[in-house]
C-alpha cells in the first residue's frame, strides 16, 4: 500500500508498529514521481499530513531534514517539530517565514505489558531501566530535556540504560515493541500505538512549549505553487480538524 493512500481504520494499527521500525532503518521515505509537492516533515506528522493533502512526503528527524535542505535537497515545503530548525532556514534566506500551526506536549510512553512497573516519571528515579529518549539534535530530545531539567530529574539519564533515538518514531518503536521499559515522545505518538503503549502524562508546570513550523522552501526549481497550496491546506479548517483529531493543538488563526 503506498504510504500516501489513506489506511482504512480497521486496518490502520497492525501496520503501526512495523513502519515505525521501517522508520528506525530509512527514516526517510523516498519520493514517488508524478505528485504534488515535496514536502519533508517532522516524524510525528508522518500520520497527519497524508490525511490533509496528497505530496511527495519524506518524514524525519527535524534536523537531519533540516541539514537536508541546507545541503540542496529538493524540498518544497518544510515543517519542523520546533521553532528551531525552520527559523534556521529562514534566517539563511532558504525558506519563507515560518508559521506555527500545531503544538504538541511531551508525554511518557511504557509498553501495555509495563515489564518496568514505570507509574510515573518518578518511577525512574530507581534506575535500572531502559529508556529511550530522542538525541539532543532533535526537538523531542530537546523537549525532553528541557522537561527533565525542570523537574530536576535529569540523574534518570545516568541511573539507567537510555538509546538515544534519530527521531521520535524511533522512540514510540522501542517501547511498542518492548525494548524500552518506557519513552518520552509526543503525546500524538503515543496515540499512533495506543494498542501497544500506555501514555503518562507529565506535568503541565515543566512542559517546554512544542511548537511546529511550516515554511516553503526557497532553491531554484521549487514547485512555490505547490508549496504554497500544501501551505494553505495544513491551515485550512479541514487540516486543523485532521490536527486536532490527531491529538494536536492548535495555534489561534
Amino acid at each position: 500500500m503506498s504510504p500516501l493512500a489513506p489506511v482504512p481504520a480497521h486496518r490502520r494499527r497492525p501496520a503501526t508498529v512495523a513502519v515505525l521500525v521501517a522508520t528506525l532503518v530509512t527514516p526517510l521515505a523516498a519520493p514517488a514521481a508524478g505528485e504534488a509537492a515535496t514536502v519533508y516533515a517532522a516524524a510525528s506528522l508522518r500520520e497527519a499530513f497524508p490525511q490533509i493533502a496528497k505530496a511527495r512526503y519524506s518524514f524525519g528527524g527535524s534536523g537531519a531534514l533540516q541539514q537536508q535542505i541546507e545541503r540542496g535537497a529538493p524540498a518544497d515545503v518544510f515543517a519542523s517539530a520546533s521553532p528551531r530548525e525552520a527559523q534556521a532556514l529562514y534566517r539563511a534566506g532558504r525558506c519563507t517565514r515560518p508559521v506555527t500551526f500545531a503544538t504538541n506536549v511531551v508525554v511518557l510512553l511504557v509498553p501495555r505489558a509495563n515489564p518496568g512497573r514505570v507509574r510515573s516519571v518518578y518511577s525512574l528515579r530507581n534506575g535500572r531501566r531502559r529508556i529511550a529518549i530522542g538525541t539532543a539534535g532533535v526537538p523531542i530530545g530537546a523537549y525532553t530535556r528541557t522537561l527533565l531539567g525542570r523537574m530536576r530529574l535529569t540523574s534518570i539519564l545516568r541511573t539507567n540504560t537510555v538509546s538515544q533515538e534519530a527521531n521520535v518514531s524511533g522512540v514510540t518503536a522501542k517501547v511498542a515493541l518492548g525494548s524500552a521499559d518506557a519513552g518520552f515522545a509526543y503525546r500524538t505518538d503515543g496515540r499512533i500505538v495506543a494498542d501497544r503503549v500506555r501514555s503518562i502524562s507529565l506535568p503541565t508546570w515543566a512542559q517546554p512549549p512544542v511548537r511546529y513550523q511550516l515554511c516553503a522552501v526557497r532553491r531554484r526549481g521549487a514547485d512555490a505553487a505547490g508549496a504554497r497550496r500544501f501551505i494553505a491546506a495544513v491551515r485550512a479548517a479541514r487540516g486543523r480538524t485532521v490536527l486536532r483529531r490527531g491529538g494536536f493543538g492548535l495555534p489561534p488563526r
